[in-house]
């Protein structure tokens, strides 16, 4: 089977997304399974790949079918200026993210490449830029004229669909509600489809501890936002269990109970992925008509430009969108 291409996304120049490229792409066993090229600056590249210490070729791409097997192959989308400092925020950053992520999009739209997978940008920056998303999830959405998608963190051990991600949790308790549980369950259980090729065992969070104990804590929101969506999504025959409570259900989820988890706001579901180890996590966006997957960090700005980023986040990233491609080897 032909190996998918895969492009990266360079995000913020200031951030660590230049090393941790650089270093990720320098490992031979990536070519194994994916051919990956970068959508990016072409001298930043050189930059970061001089701090991390890679002799790995640095060529600029002319086309995409020019990529050359061994070599970290830069597709140009923006110019920085050689003078842009690591770890600082600016317009310029969040600019530079935002034009790599719409070229990118744009050749997934087209179908020149298999998957596309980003490194991480600063939502300050972008919104320096006068971009004015919360984050990748929500312009990629945008981009591709998607009206709802989910975030999924998978890890080794675990992985968790989000109902509500980037608001407040006052806000997020009040957008719950059995629609939108029951269309996040779909668009989980859908991408781990196809990921597994089997149907998947899913877990659903309560929202209060002790999944609201029968009414003794909250307002009876499992009864009113949660329960509804799980009883329909075992009448369509899936398998679902819920809701229950989020601290014994993680652990169920990484002892191997279950096979996804459903978390209900932003923190819920980070949390625990995030104490298994930031550096093996992925974002993966479900339900785009493209595929798309991330590093499960940010810029770390205060360790830009060091050499010291840890590029497994991204190996990962790389490989989990290989397999949703559907052209993993």
């Amino acid at each position: 089977m032909t190996k998918p291409i895969i492009a990266i996304t360079m995000g913020d120049p200031a951030g660590i997304g230049p090393e941790v490229i650089a270093k990720a792409l320098s490992t031979p066993a990536v070519e194994n399974f994916c051919r990956p090229f970068v959508v990016g600056d072409v001298d930043r590249l050189r930059k970061a790949a001089a701090i991390v210490g890679t002799t790995t070729e640095i060529r600029l791409l002319d086309a995409i079918g020019d990529r050359k097997e061994g070599s970290i192959n830069v597709l140009q989308a923006v110019e920085m200026p050689s003078d842009l400092p690591f770890g600082a925020v600016s317009r310029e950053g969040g600019e530079a993210a935002y034009r790599c992520i719409v070229s990118a999009v744009e050749h997934a739209q087209a179908g020149t490449v298999d998957a596309i997978c980003t490194a991480p940008l600063s939502k300050e920056a972008l919104h320096l830029a006068g971009y004015r998303y919360p984050g990748h999830t929500e312009l990629i959405a945008h981009l591709t004229s998607t009206a709802e998608v989910s975030m999924m963190l998978a890890s080794p051990k675990l992985r968790v669909v989000h109902v509500t991600t980037h608001i407040g949790l006052i806000d997020a308790i009040a957008k719950i509600e059995p629609g939108l549980v029951l269309r996040t369950i779909e668009r989980g259980r859908a991408a781990l489809l196809g990921m597994m090729g089997r149907e998947p065992r899913i877990g659903v969070c309560a929202i209060n501890p002790h999944a609201g104990e029968n009414g003794l804590f909250g307002h009876d929101e499992e009864a009113i936002k949660i329960t509804p969506a799980v009883t329909e999504a075992v009448r369509l025959g899936y398998d679902v269990t819920g809701p229950l409570a989020a601290d014994t259900l993680f652990f169920r989820a990484v002892r191997g109970d279950f096979d996804l988890v459903v978390a209900m706001y932003h923190d819920q579901g980070h949390g625990p992925v995030k104490v298994l180890g930031i550096e093996e996590g992925v974002n993966v966006t479900v339900g785009l008509p493209i595929v798309r997957t991330s590093v499960d960090h940010g810029t770390a700005f205060d360790i830009a430009g060091m050499g010291k980023a840890d590029e497994r986040s991204l190996i990962y990233a790389l490989q989990q969108a290989a397999i949703l491609s559907g052209k993993a080897a």
